[in-house]
């Protein structure tokens, strides 16, 4: 990437594939937001640009690389493949740039903890890294697996579809309240009917919210 296409991509803002840091302050949240690009469409990460999108560069970009790549092999499970380049834009600053592919075929964590298996996945929602739910890790774990998916359309499907053609959308507990099951089951049948693409999911820190897909 040169200096003219980094300007092109700062200059459209923060979103969902684009992510700007001034420093590498606190690498281990900075992590968060590699993981949810390698869970989502992969994305940009900027070192060295202001939140409003101003560029003033790193004067010593070495050691945000050293601080941030220590965190990547730290907290990352697996270590997501990304791409890591530095830019001149003066003599005497840098930017740094990590380029995370979409499509890597694994679901990445962040575990803070040792101790623990795997740690939370991260999804990139908007211009925001969030903790993705056990349905949105779920649906990310099948789709890698590229299966077709069959499902019975029965009574609690059509309470779904009749409530969904009346209201914008739905969350697991209302589901869960309205086809009077529990959580296991109306979490099972929200991912068969996201991934065989009847419902659209969108994920929410504060609950994912499910929607009819356009062509229902």
């Amino acid at each position: 990437m040169d200096l003219r296409r980094a300007h092109q991509l700062v200059a459209q803002g923060e979103s969902e594939t684009i992510e700007f840091k001034r420093k590498v302050a606190h690498p281990d949240k900075i992590v968060k937001e590699l993981v949810a690009f390698a869970n989502t469409s992969g994305g940009y990460l900027f070192i060295g640009v202001n939140d409003d999108g101003t560029i003033p560069g790193l004067k010593f970009p070495e050691d945000e690389i050293y601080a941030l790549n220590e965190a990547i092999k730290k907290y990352c499970n697996p270590i997501p493949r990304y791409r890591l380049e530095t830019i001149p834009i003066s003599s005497k600053k840098s930017l740094v740039v990590y380029n995370i592919p979409a499509g890597q075929r694994r679901l990445h964590y962040v575990r803070e903890n040792r101790r623990v298996k795997y740690g939370n996945a991260f999804v990139r929602v908007e211009d925001k890294s969030i903790k993705a739910s056990k349905e949105v890790c779920e649906i990310i774990r099948r789709r890698f697996k590229n299966r077709n998916i069959r499902f019975h359309f029965g009574e609690k499907e059509k309470l779904l579809m009749q409530h969904l053609h009346e209201h914008d959308n739905i969350t697991l507990d209302q589901f869960r309240k309205l086809a009077e099951l529990n959580y296991y089951k109306a979490s099972k049948t929200l991912i068969i009917l996201v991934l065989a693409n009847v419902l659209a999911i969108a994920p929410n820190d504060k609950g994912d919210v499910y929607s009819l897909k356009n062509n229902y």
